[in-house]
């Protein structure tokens, strides 16, 4: 601090200045790209699907698509249904793994080379990329182990993104348990506490708006995936299709999308459904935001009157 205020003394006040305007349009700039990309992609979104999806509504979102008709008729109703399916079943899998290793990392791991390991697996697996899980559940799921007589479906989908939100979930619990305070786990185990009762009752409710945050990241990382499915889970149908047990394939939006405007051909003549169904998913990742600020602010004002 001192340095500091010795080299702020041989700055002229108008010199400083100019500096001061520079830094704050220099961190400025990149924000105000950042919500200029994401009000470029909404715009076009909304121009090009809104007609689309207000024509139809709101039978868009309850109809399945009308046979014979290469899916530019009807509605997304089982595409819609496919992907919450698949949300669902993968945060079964993925909520209490992740919050369990998180646990066992944060309270039982000591700091040491084991941990330093399991951490750096863990930021791996995040980086891994989709299409790579996606071959993980093609060539292990359904050629290895023969799921569903090798064939895509839910089970595998569930299997897949679990793994795929479970870092994402396990750094966030993790980060929230160890911004717990360590007083408070001692004075929870000098009242007589055991170490479990200390973490269900002191450790975990104190840190439930960060795994909340948490989840619905890990909801948002995978609702929107593709190449992850693409091979394991997904199919597309001209007619009303819903999948009866957890071995068939499903719809889901995002393929949805890319087989409207990559494999079918009446891609250039279907660009209000790609992006009407665009819009909708959209809309449910923005609501999923929504939801983690919310359960978040929730948290926190109950964290208060503790």
């Amino acid at each position: 601090m001192k340095k500091l205020k010795e080299e702020l003394k041989g700055i002229p006040l108008g010199e400083a200045k100019i500096r001061n305007i520079l830094g704050d349009v220099l961190i400025g700039i990149p924000t105000f790209l950042a919500v200029l990309a994401f009000l470029i992609i909404l715009g076009t979104v909304v121009f090009y699907g809104w007609p689309t999806l207000t024509l139809n509504f709101p039978s868009f979102l309850t109809s399945s698509p009308i046979p014979n008709t290469d899916l530019r008729l009807g509605g997304i109703a089982p595409m819609i249904f496919g992907t919450f399916a698949l949300v669902v079943g993968a945060m079964i899998i993925a909520i209490p793994l992740g919050v369990m290793s998180s646990i066992y990392m944060s309270e039982y791991l000591a700091q040491g080379k084991l941990k330093s390991f399991i951490n750096q697996v863990v930021n791996n697996l995040a980086g891994v990329p989709s299409i790579v899980f996606g071959l993980f559940g093609l060539s292990f799921l359904l050629r290895y182990l023969n799921i569903a007589e090798g064939s895509p479906s839910l089970v595998s989908g569930w299997i897949v993104l679990g793994f795929m939100a479970l870092p994402i979930i396990i750094k966030s619990t993790n980060n929230a348990l160890e911004a717990v305070p360590r007083e408070f786990r001692e004075a929870s185990q000098a009242l007589g506490a055991t170490k479990w009762q200390t973490i269900t009752t002191v450790t975990l409710p104190l840190a439930s708006p960060g795994i909340s945050t948490g989840t619905i990241l890990g909801i948002g990382r995978i609702v929107g995936e593709t190449a992850a499915i693409l091979f394991i889970a997904v199919v597309v149908s001209q007619s009303n299709y819903f999948p009866t047990t957890i071995f068939d394939p499903v719809m889901a939006l995002t393929y949805h999308i890319y087989y409207m405007a990559v494999e079918s051909p009446y891609a250039s003549q279907t660009l209000g459904i790609q992006h009407a169904t665009a819009l909708v998913l959209m809309t449910l990742v923005l609501l999923l935001s929504a939801a983690a600020i919310y359960i978040r602010y929730r948290a926190q004002q109950r964290k208060r009157g503790w």
